[in-house]
């Protein structure tokens, strides 16, 4: 068999990875924690959940259920025709479970962080198995991350052609800051103020950079293929052994020859799979940057990001609006951190707020969304024009600050 090159994985990420075609669709995943009202300070085991959803029947717009480490739900929904097909589709499949969850004494919570309980893996599979190992050696953002934290993750198109692909990528990393700090929902821990309104961000920074830091808004498919291949290893899979956990490489070095056995295209694949950027090229574009929002106002979160990305009008004023924000560079590291702990509280980030904001507002009924520009709108009333967001419903400012 021959070796693979760099080559080969580079054309892999462009053919695969960033996939281009008209964009126009858009998905949603939304991550929930659940809690049992007669016992909040217990994990929901996962077993219950899958017994009780296992008699619901297909969900109306075919949303896949899935779980977390941790016993987080997660519905996923197929591409739907732009964000109000989106919202509409995936509040019915939300709508159908809740009932029956509610009976079984369960609620679903839209919160970025478990703000009490501890993280507990209750996945014992291989996949999660190694990725609790690896991430143990870090302290306990790891296990956190995975059993304690939630998100709602947006996916766009990749874009039309190489260039445009370029744009929306550019676009992308360069909201990722405001929209963390829009959203910021998880400033709770341990039961008590972090000092963080995204509490979840902070856990995300706190573990192996190689694999969940931003990426730069140069060349998607070379920062993408640049970035996999300085990420550190997490495991080498096997179909009748162990898995080797933190083999001690990185896959730069695996390709070059270091593994205990040579790479093959399987384990590169697998190996992006274990990589969590804010924005994660997947044949489209995965928003991963979000908190989890409560149920009233996660549509929020798709209609905004939809609307600064796919409209032309309302994504210039975003470009412009980040630039000032960014000082026409990339965000900095520095730049992610302000969002997660000030959010709206600093005043750069709470003006380019109110400017996307009402950009994706005046954009959203020409996409088909008016019901979700008035969520939007109600959103921005409520939060982004008086330089709040959802962390400041838990916590009071002071505490914050």
């Amino acid at each position: 068999m021959a070796h693979l090159s760099e080559t080969d994985l580079h054309d892999y990420i462009r053919g695969i990875c960033f996939k281009t075609g008209p964009p126009g669709t858009v998905g949603a995943e939304t991550e929930w924690l659940v809690s049992d009202v007669s016992s909040p300070g217990a994990p929901v085991a996962i077993d219950r959940l899958r017994s009780l959803l296992a008699d619901v029947g297909p969900l109306p717009a075919r949303s896949v259920i899935t779980f977390e480490p941790g016993g987080q739900i997660e519905l996923s929904s197929p591409p739907q025709d732009g964000p109000g097909e989106a919202h509409t589709a995936l509040s019915a499949d939300i709508a159908h479970i809740s009932p029956r969850l509610k009976s079984a004494g369960l609620r679903l919570r839209g919160l970025g962080l478990d703000p009490d309980r501890p993280p507990v893996n209750q996945l014992a599979v291989a996949r999660y198995t190694a990725m609790d190992h690896y991430f143990a050696s870090g302290g306990d953002a790891g296990r956190t991350m995975m059993c304690s934290t939630a998100s709602l993750q947006v996916c766009l198109d990749i874009g039309a052609d190489t260039g445009d692909a370029h744009r929306r990528w550019r676009r992308a990393q360069r909201l990722g800051p405001l929209l963390v700090a829009a959203f910021a929902n998880s400033p709770l821990w341990r039961g008590r103020p972090t000092g963080w309104r995204s509490t979840r961000w902070a856990i995300w920074a706190a573990m192996d950079s190689t694999r969940t830091s931003p990426m730069s808004c140069d060349d998607p498919a070379r920062t993408w293929l640049r970035y996999a291949l300085d990420a550190r290893v997490m495991a080498v899979r096997s179909e009748h052994d162990p898995w080797t956990v933190d083999p001690g490489l990185t896959m730069r070095q695996w390709l070059a020859g270091a593994g205990a056995r040579p790479l093959t295209m399987d384990d590169f694949v697998f190996h992006l799979s274990t990589l969590f950027p804010p924005v994660r090229p997947r044949g489209w574009l995965e928003l991963r940057m979000i908190d989890a929002l409560p149920l009233q106002w996660w549509g929020v979160a798709v209609g905004v990001a939809s609307a600064l990305i796919d409209d032309p009008i309302a994504a210039g004023v975003a470009e412009e609006a980040t630039d000032k924000l960014l000082q026409g560079g990339d965000p900095r590291p520095q730049d992610w951190l302000r969002a997660a702990r000030d959010a709206l509280t600093d005043p750069e980030l709470a003006r380019c707020a109110r400017v996307c904001f009402e950009a994706a507002i005046r954009a959203l009924p020409g996409m088909g969304a008016p019901e979700l520009a008035g969520l939007v709108h109600d959103y921005a009333d409520r939060y982004v024009e008086r330089g709040r967001c959802p962390a400041d419903d838990l916590v009071p400012v002071k505490e914050l600050t």
